[in-house]
């Protein structure tokens, strides 16, 4: 080996290079460029229509390009040697209702040449006790549960997680996530899909936001919650939505019982404001705008924009 293959850098896990696809007059994507590596969350968000689902199809290999690249560790995600290298959960799973989860379980695991054990599998997808249980028999929660322990049978470098948590309750979703982190620790990308923003907030290492088949912004949660300046102000007070929306600064105002909930531009020239409405308020919290108000305000932003 010469010193040129030693220090070669690996492909990307999944990689598109500015990827266009058409739907007879509808251009679901407009030249998208996409990386993921291994071992790190990426966390695909973008609103209905926006492109997610052409996205995936193309980096599965489901559908192909009208112009730009798409690869899968450096090759085709057409050829086998790629495909065996991911897991994929999507929202719809067709499986047989009459098979057990064992079954299920051990004719996906065939279909790897270095599978994980069925123990770990269930174990990570919290399936203990249900592998003589047929499928069509379990709850629409543990059918997805299922479903992940399906799309980890091979020990993927890369997993496809579309919408994972829908349906389950909170115990559930915080193990599912717990086990994400558990695959990317042991090097494994995975690109997530998801309409819950906090489950972004939990797990992603990099959002990507798309709007009309590009992206519109990327980065760290952080860096996507730092390109909104609004603030949060919410407190316990007698204080009504329509006064608040009076005052200047305030973007939004919202009753929740017996709180006030206000996005503001700035809560230093607010809080004089609502503490001379009411002195005797309570529960005063201040804080940064979270993740969905990025998104909001990255998207609707975008969609104002002309087309290029």
């Amino acid at each position: 080996m010469n010193m040129m293959d030693a220090t070669r850098v690996p492909p990307p896990a999944a990689c598109l290079a500015g990827a266009e696809k058409h739907y007879g007059a509808v251009q679901a994507l407009s030249g998208l460029d996409l990386q993921v590596q291994r071992g790190e969350v990426v966390a695909l968000l973008g609103a209905n229509g926006a492109g997610k689902s052409t996205a995936i199809g193309l980096m599965l290999g489901l559908i192909t390009p009208d112009a730009g690249e798409v690869a899968l560790f450096g090759q085709s995600p057409r050829m086998l040697a790629a495909r065996r290298r991911i897991g994929v959960m999507l929202q719809s799973e067709a499986l047989p209702e009459t098979s057990t989860v064992g079954e299920l379980l051990e004719a996906t695991r065939a279909c790897y040449p270095a599978p994980l054990s069925r123990e770990a599998c269930e174990t990570l997808a919290g399936l203990q006790g249900l592998a003589k249980r047929r499928y069509g028999r379990l709850s629409g929660g543990q059918q997805r549960r299922v479903q992940f322990a399906l799309a980890i049978c091979g020990d993927p470098d890369l997993l496809f997680l579309d919408e994972p948590t829908t349906g389950l309750d909170i115990e559930a979703r915080q193990q599912l996530w717990q086990a994400i982190r558990e695959l990317r620790g042991r090097g494994a990308g995975v690109v997530l899909t998801t309409h819950y923003l906090e489950e972004a907030e939990a797990l992603a290492d990099r959002v990507v936001v798309i709007d009309r088949g590009r992206v519109v912004a990327e980065g760290s949660v952080d860096a996507i919650r730092a390109k909104v300046a609004e603030q949060r102000i919410r407190c316990r007070t007698q204080v009504t939505a329509a006064l608040s929306m009076r005052w200047a600064g305030v973007l939004q105002a919202v009753r929740e019982g017996d709180h006030l909930l206000l996005r503001v531009e700035d809560a230093v020239s607010v809080l004089p404001q609502l503490l001379a409405a009411d002195p005797g308020l309570s529960d005063l919290e201040v804080g940064r705008a979270g993740l969905a108000d990025a998104f909001l305000a990255i998207t609707r932003e975008a969609t104002q924009e002309p087309r290029a």
